[in-house]
């Protein structure tokens, strides 16, 4: 039995032949537009890797199809079920209605209509919950129910190996970069680009960021085991996981070279930024990686090669909007 911590290079490789044909190679483009240069700090190369354009608006829609197509067919006939209030839940919507297999989504009857809208549109079963702990009580209520299988957001091979695709993709469009800075929510997405990031190059940095109202595997770094939060207060709700599981934990740990953590306002900068310059819409958690590069971050990159990641946005403009106006 292998004691290889994370996927291998040949599992990762596999991985990208099966969602060749229906995930997309996102762009990656560099910061370089005289613009830009007035924001970011000099001599140091920047480029960003646009997730947002990915299926469902996000690089939840690797994992989430990866884990669906490795279902036995009992278990597609059963179907599936997830509970999230953001990008995983349009995730596990889309992979599910593209394999063909029915999916029941508990959220939070206070989560972005949008959203709602983008589940249903797609095939998917809306069950609305007082809140994010209710909606993983009926989410287990209808896996036990109807023997549905759980889609967990981020805890689980699939997702960091989805996450793993991310990177190598990245990777090969910019050998160059030496510093990767990548949003951390409960840790899926940084525990499987971490992976293929140093194990590709070892001599590369990886960097985490988290809101500070979401800190849970900066906290769970300090004391060395995976920690639950008391209290989630960010407007990053796509980073705002209040616990930390093993399986991700353990990777991000072996791999991860360090967690710096922004505020919210520093987050509303950023989305401002890719609005003004690149006419992105950015929901907070898309705009993480770019706030650590220009704030915990700033002298840090300077004279290297950055990578950030806009790793999705799925976000009404409603909702943006009144976001903006807290700046």
């Amino acid at each position: 039995m292998s004691t290889e911590l994370g996927p291998s290079i040949s599992q990762i490789n596999l991985a990208r032949s099966v969602i060749k044909q229906n995930l997309i190679k996102t762009p990656v483009i560099p910061l370089k537009s005289d613009r830009w240069m007035e924001v970011l700090p000099r001599d140091t190369n920047v480029s960003v890797k646009l997730e947002l354009f990915q299926q469902a608006g996000s690089f939840k829609a690797r994992g989430a199809y990866l884990g669906i197509q490795n279902l036995s067919s009992e278990q597609k006939k059963q179907g599936v079920v997830a509970a999230s209030g953001g990008n995983h839940a349009l995730a596990v919507s889309w992979a599910a209605a593209a394999a063909g297999v029915t999916a029941k989504i508990t959220m939070p009857k206070t989560t972005d209509p949008y959203r709602i809208e983008g589940c249903r549109s797609v095939g998917a079963e809306v069950i609305l919950c007082e809140d994010i702990g209710d909606s993983f009580k009926v989410m287990s209520s209808l896996a036990d129910s109807d023997r549905r299988v759980m889609m967990h957001p981020f805890e689980g091979e699939n997702m960091t190996l989805g996450s793993a695709t991310c990177a190598a993709e990245y990777i090969e469009q910019s050998p160059e970069i030496d510093l990767f800075v990548i949003p951390v929510g409960g840790g899926g997405l940084i525990s499987g680009m971490a992976c293929m990031i140093k194990k590709s190059n070892p001599r590369a940095m990886v960097v985490g960021v988290e809101p500070f109202g979401a800190a849970g595997l900066f906290e769970s770094f300090k004391v060395g085991k995976p920690v639950s939060l008391g209290t989630v207060n960010t407007i990053a709700d796509s980073l705002g996981s209040p616990v930390t599981l093993p399986h991700s934990f353990s990777i991000a740990k072996k791999f991860v070279d360090k967690i710096v953590r922004v505020s919210d306002h520093e987050l509303l900068e950023s989305m401002n930024y890719y609005q003004d310059i690149l006419s992105i819409t950015a929901e907070p958690a898309c705009a993480a990686s770019l706030a650590a590069i220009l704030g915990p971050l700033k002298n840090e990159i300077l004279g290297r090669s950055v990578g950030v990641i806009a790793c999705g946005s799925n976000i009404s403009l409603t909702r943006y909007n009144v976001l903006l106006e807290q700046l």
